[in-house]
């Protein structure tokens, strides 16, 4: 079953075209397009900035082979990876899957073990990180208290001793750019924590730098406020045109913010895409299963019509239950798989379907989650399994609500769900 967390709601497509995405560290992801000239793409485009696939494209950072030890540990297992300039790249994953360490290293905090960090094609090993064209905003904010937001601001250019005119200009410029020019002779410990973090953001970007890290910047804000900011980061990148690369364990955040995602896990790259193409075609059951909600179900293929290199019905037997799904899918009739489905991909009704031997299961809500803006169902299959519906709340009232105990029948079209072979 699929984490227990909020879902992430993105918008798919029911098209017959469909174009492949290819990704040098990933295999081939089957991603559908609308039909004739209005090509579609699963999920809103936030702008149309994609150079990683223009295979003329330089990469802006370029982590090269990268292994990272610390005593027997392997923190980075030979990593690969091309981040491009102006580009929002989040480094996503749990707590000791090696993002912050790939993070410190490009800041020079740390050295690789093995293998090269390329920066506009130079290799920066060895390169403290003063002298390096990055700047790092931390977790904590680490303001200094004694010293004025203005101050605050202003440290890092008083150390580089660029003349006061200019430093002054530079903090003005910093602090209108994150809304706090009014509160420029305030004290850190006079601002909410928003402020602080906006204070610091100012701080990290006031030098200018090429690249900004981002270390779990918005952790300590709460949900609502954290909501606003990402918005704020996003704007704020797109106005300096800067590359920024986060570091990030919150799954929300990273689909809100970036341009691609690395999950990672174990020091490994797992996938790179968008945040669409990572919820609506991850390649394997970990991304699946990491990123939002979903059903993930073990079965065995029984068919598959599919053409090379065109999509096909692919037929599984979930022990017991047909489920068909259209995909381009090279697994073979009796090959082990992994069916999966998201939530909101699921039709629940009390209303017995249409006569039809696939994709059609029944069982009873076991229990109901209420979220305000949709609703979770959790529902008890006849062999005991647990399947998950999420049903979007479009009207206040409802004549006859799905409520506990109830029998219900649970539906998805064949282009909803994914067979996964990894």
């Amino acid at each position: 079953m699929g984490r227990s967390h909020r879902p992430i709601f993105l918008r798919s497509t029911n098209s017959a075209e469909r174009a492949e995405v290819r990704d040098q560290n990933n295999p081939i992801i089957t991603i559908k397009w609308g039909v004739g000239d209005m090509a579609k793409s699963l999920g809103p485009v936030k702008r149309k900035f994609t150079p990683w696939t223009d295979p003329n494209a330089v990469p802006f950072i370029r982590f090269e082979n990268v292994t990272k030890r610390f005593g027997d540990f392997v923190a980075v297992d030979n990593l690969t990876l091309d981040i491009y300039e102006k580009e929002f790249f989040s480094l996503l994953g749990p707590s000791g899957c090696g993002k912050t360490t790939l993070m410190r290293m490009l800041a020079g905090f740390e050295e690789p073990t093995q293998g090269r960090i390329l920066l506009q094609g130079k290799d920066i090993s060895g390169v403290p990180p003063y002298k390096r064209p990055t700047n790092m905003m931390f977790q904590s904010y680490a303001l200094f208290p004694h010293m004025t937001v203005a101050r605050n601001v202003a440290f890092g250019l008083e150390q580089d001793n660029l003349p006061r005119a200019e430093i002054d200009a530079r903090v003005e410029e910093m602090l209108s750019l994150v809304k706090l020019k009014e509160f420029s002779r305030r004290k850190p410990s006079q601002l909410s924590g928003g402020q602080r973090q906006r204070v610091a953001l100012a701080r990290s970007l006031a030098k200018r730098p090429k690249v900004l890290l981002l270390d779990e910047p918005l952790g300590a804000l709460d949900r609502k406020l954290r909501e606003e900011t990402q918005f704020e980061l996003m704007d704020i990148q797109h106005t300096l045109g800067l590359t920024f690369l986060i570091v990030t364990h919150d799954q929300e955040e990273a689909m809100t913010v970036s341009d691609r995602i690395a999950v990672m896990d174990k020091g490994i790259i797992m996938q790179v895409a968008t945040p669409a193409e990572i919820y609506e075609a991850p390649n394997s059951r970990y991304v699946a299963d990491f990123i939002g909600d979903i059903n993930i179900f073990e079965g065995t293929v029984l068919s598959n019509d599919a053409l090379a290199g065109q999509s096909g019905i692919v037929k599984l037997d979930l022990d017991g239950l047909t489920v068909a799904v259209e995909q381009d899918c090279a697994a073979v009739a009796g090959a082990k798989v992994a069916f999966a489905v998201r939530p909101e991909k699921v039709r629940i009704s009390l209303d017995v379907p249409a006569a039809t031997s696939v994709n059609v299961a029944h069982g009873e809500v076991l229990d109901i989650g209420y979220l305000g803006d949709f609703s979770l169902f959790l529902v008890k299959l006849e062999d005991g399994r647990i399947l998950r519906a999420a049903q979007a709340n479009v009207s206040r009232l409802v004549d006859r609500p799905i409520t506990f105990g109830d029998v219900v029948w649970l539906t998805w079209p064949a282009d909803a769900g994914l067979v996964l072979t990894s």
